[in-house]
C-alpha cells in the first residue's frame, strides 16, 4: 500500500471517529433517533478536503459506527435507508471540493462561504431524502392520528436536519476561514 493511500485511509478513520465523538455530545430531539449535534462536521471536512470519494468513504464509516453504537434495528432495508444511505450520502458534500478549495486559496471569501453552504446543503439535503424516506417507509406507526405519514416524516426529520445543516455550515465556514491548511493535503 503507498503512503499516499494509507494516509487517505487513516485520515477517514479519524474523521469517522470524530463525527461519533461529536455525535456523543449532542442534543437529543427525539425518542426514536435525531439529534443535533457537530457530528455532521467532519465528513463534510474529509469530504471538502478529500473529495468525492473521501467524504463517501467517511460518511459511511460513521453510518456503520452509528450502526454499531446506536442501533435500530427493523429489517435490512431500514438500517441501509438510515445508517449506509443517509450518513454516506453527507459525503456529497465533496462533490464541490474543488470549488471550495478554488475559493479558500484564491482568497474569495465570499465564494468561499457560498460553496461551503451549499456543500454542506447537497450532503444534509441527501442525507434528509433518506431519512424521510425510511420515516414515511418504516415509521408510519409513529405518526399522531390523523397526520399524513409524509407529513409526519418531513417535520420529524426536519427538525434536527434544518438546525444541524445550519449549524454545520457556520462551523465548517468559521474553521476553513481560519486555516486553509484544513484543506490542504500532500498526498
Amino acid at each position: 500500500m503507498s503512503n499516499k493511500r494509507l494516509v487517505f485511509l487513516v485520515e477517514v478513520a479519524i474523521f469517522s471517529g470524530l463525527a461519533l465523538i461529536l455525535d456523543f455530545i449532542s442534543f437529543k430531539m427525539w425518542a426514536q433517533g435525531g439529534s443535533i449535534s457537530l457530528a455532521m462536521v467532519p465528513v463534510f471536512l474529509i469530504a471538502f478536503r478529500r473529495g468525492l470519494k473521501g467524504g463517501l468513504l467517511t460518511g459511511f464509516l460513521f453510518g456503520i459506527l452509528q450502526l454499531i453504537t446506536n442501533p435500530y434495528f427493523m429489517n435490512v432495508i431500514q438500517v441501509s435507508i438510515d445508517y449506509l444511505i443517509a450518513f454516506s450520502s453527507l459525503g456529497l458534500a465533496g462533490l464541490l471540493s474543488s470549488k471550495v478549495k478554488e475559493a479558500v486559496f484564491g482568497r474569495d471569501k465570499s465564494s468561499v462561504i457560498i460553496y461551503i453552504v451549499l456543500g454542506t446543503f447537497v450532503g444534509s439535503l441527501f442525507r434528509f431524502i433518506a431519512h424521510f424516506i425510511a420515516g414515511i417507509t418504516f415509521y408510519k406507526e409513529f405518526a399522531p392520528p390523523e397526520t399524513p405519514v409524509a407529513l409526519y416524516s418531513l417535520l420529524y426529520n426536519g427538525s434536527y436536519m434544518l438546525p444541524g445543516f445550519i449549524i454545520s455550515a457556520i462551523v465548517l465556514i468559521l474553521l476553513i476561514n481560519s486555516s486553509k491548511r484544513l484543506l490542504q493535503t500532500n498526498s
